[in-house]
């Protein structure tokens, strides 16, 4: 059964509280009363839940609109229903300005006042659920300031859940600029440690000498210029977390000493003796291949043990571009330049899709706040955008252009389907030779693929093309269904079964990227079989023509992808 909900009624006039008193508690509601507006905010502020404040607007010791400001400022979310005299309807008008969600003239009939009151609360209920909803679906797709919720970053959370509480040493390896200093940050903040400090070092910034009396600290007359006793950053981050960042550009003379913390659990000033024990959890990152530096004897091999008791890679922004809506919404209101929203161009949204984005996530929040910065009529147009991004090519085409050649089984950046990246002899031969140039009828299907998030399904991407061309198609015609259906080139009742699906729902943003890239004049059926053939070419392709990774790739049972197959004999 739900809570009642609360509402503070207050009047000078014991009378009416009496009587709007049992009015409300014969409906259910659980009722406070006060006799002027001090006490009113008193109680207010003492009982900490209240969903409706209904009030007499001329009372001693406080009225009206002196407690409909107080409250507004304390929880803007509650309605305040006035109740005033005849001679008081301007004040009360004004206090409409003031945030007051209605009024009422005395006297009022019974139902006039329950009909205000339902509907206030209405109100302040989908306010409540709708902030109640938005903190949830920042917790599901969230982790400390972490954002996403693909399919690596769900289950990089769940890790991080495993991995926070422990005391163990954590390895975190992953591109430049996907956020490795906010997963240790989560770590930390998601551990007992969390009362105590988290400390950040970057070793890459600081030469070897510089590097150790900056971890390590040092003694007063260790060397010139010490001239007094410093603590190191070991012993400020005790009881805490301590972050080496860029662990990799470490010198041999700093792993040795590092090494012996991690042994011994205690530290020497620089210029001491005198061990100082600490107690600090080491996270670590790189965007080195630490194993490949052991092998090369540029870092040591017990200190990489030491460090990767657990090991968390981080995703690039190309094998998560399901995230990019998120990402995009949430550096768009970090960084916008004014209370109004902004918006951006279709054409804006394909280009940023089909980028490789080489500097992740540090990189699109570059784009996003050059955008807002240079944005006019709150909309960032494409013309907005760097230079490299305005003359995006199809992933495949910049990848042959770098000689990427895609791995076993998988694309130029390992399993995930990013951007579908390696176009291999679209023609059809499965030889693992690149096409140079595509049949024209394949050249949007290539640029399409470019934009689609990785380890998409078929079925999902060819319901996102679906979707957005009955969508455009609906806005070309006016919203005129019989229209869209013939630019479309399908029969009424099939168009109304097909847009029936969408109406009322808020348009998918692939879908709307997908449309923007289909030809014009394309009809439906069409633009989802030459998607479709491109989409087998590319897994077959990929899949060095094993029918049954092909079928992984695209999210497909095996006998539905020989059933595919055979429905285009031409592609093998």
């Amino acid at each position: 059964m739900s809570q009642a909900e609360t509402i503070l009624i207050v009047d000078d006039e014991p009378n009416y509280l009496l009587v709007i008193g049992e009015l409300l508690e014969a409906e259910g509601y659980d009722i406070m009363q006060a006799q002027s507006g001090r006490l009113a905010f008193d109680l207010f502020q003492e009982h900490g839940q209240v969903d409706l404040v209904l009030t007499d607007m001329t009372m001693p010791d406080g009225g009206g609109i002196e407690l409909l400001v107080k409250v507004k400022e304390h929880s803007p979310e509650v309605p305040v229903i006035l109740l005033t005299a005849h001679g008081t309807i301007e004040r009360a008008v004004e206090a409409m300005k003031e945030g007051a969600f209605d009024y009422l003239t005395k006297p009022c009939r019974n139902s006039e006042i329950l009909r205000a009151v339902a509907k206030a609360l209405e109100v302040s209920r989908l306010s409540r659920q709708n902030k109640e909803l938005r903190a949830a679906l920042a917790d599901r797709f969230s982790f400390g300031k972490l954002i996403g919720k693909s399919k690596p970053m769900l289950e990089l959370y769940r890790y991080l859940e495993k991995v926070a509480p422990t005391r163990a040493n954590v390895l975190i390896t992953g591109e430049s600029g996907t956020g490795k200093e906010l997963v240790a940050q989560a770590i930390h903040y998601n551990s007992p440690r969390s009362g105590h400090s988290f400390v950040a070092v970057n070793c890459s910034a600081l030469s070897d000498s510089l590097l150790e009396s900056e971890l390590f600290g040092y003694e007063k007359g260790a060397f010139t210029g010490a001239g007094a006793t410093r603590a190191g950053r070991f012993e400020m981050a005790h009881e805490g977390t301590i972050f080496l960042d860029e662990i990799g550009e470490m010198g041999p003379s700093a792993q040795v000493k590092l090494l012996r913390v991690l042994q011994e659990r205690s530290i020497e000033r620089v210029g001491g003796g005198t061990p100082i024990k600490v107690d600090v959890r080491v996270v670590a990152a790189t965007n080195r291949d630490l194993r490949q530096e052991v092998a090369l004897g540029r870092f040591r091999e017990d200190l990489f043990y030491r460090l990767n008791v657990v090991h968390l890679r981080l995703p690039t922004l190309r094998e998560r571009l399901d995230d990019l809506p998120l990402l995009i919404e949430h550096f768009l209101e970090k960084h916008k330049q004014g209370p109004d929203k902004v918006a951006l161009n279709p054409e804006t949204k394909r280009l940023l899709y089909a980028h490789l984005w080489p500097g992740n996530i540090r990189e699109l929040e570059n784009v996003i706040e050059r955008g807002l910065v240079l944005a006019r009529d709150q909309e960032i147009m494409p013309e907005d955008l760097p230079e490299e991004l305005r003359r995006t090519e199809p992933a495949a085409e910049v990848n042959r252009e770098r000689n990427i050649e895609p791995a076993a089984g998988g694309s130029a950046f390992g399993t995930a389907r990013t951007g579908l990246s390696e176009i291999n002899d679209p023609g059809g031969s499965f030889s693992g030779r690149p096409e140079a140039v595509p049949p024209a009828s394949q050249a949007w299907t290539l640029k399409a693929m470019a934009a689609l998030p990785p380890d998409l399904s078929l079925t999902d991407t060819l319901g996102a093309l679906q979707e957005g061309l009955v969508r455009k198609a609906m806005a070309s015609g006016d919203g005129v269904q019989s229209r869209a259906a013939e630019i479309l080139g399908l029969k009424r009742n099939v168009f109304k079964f097909k847009w029936d699906k969408y109406v009322g729902a808020e348009p998918a943003p692939l879908s709307e990227v997908l449309a923007e890239i289909a030809p014009e004049g394309l009809d439906l059926v069409t633009a989802l079989e030459e998607l479709e053939k491109q989409m087998l070419r590319q897994a077959m392709a990929q899949s060095q023509g094993v029918m049954s990774r092909a079928a992984d790739l695209l999210g497909l049972k095996k006998n539905l992808m020989a059933h595919k197959l055979k429905k285009y004999p031409n592609l093998n």
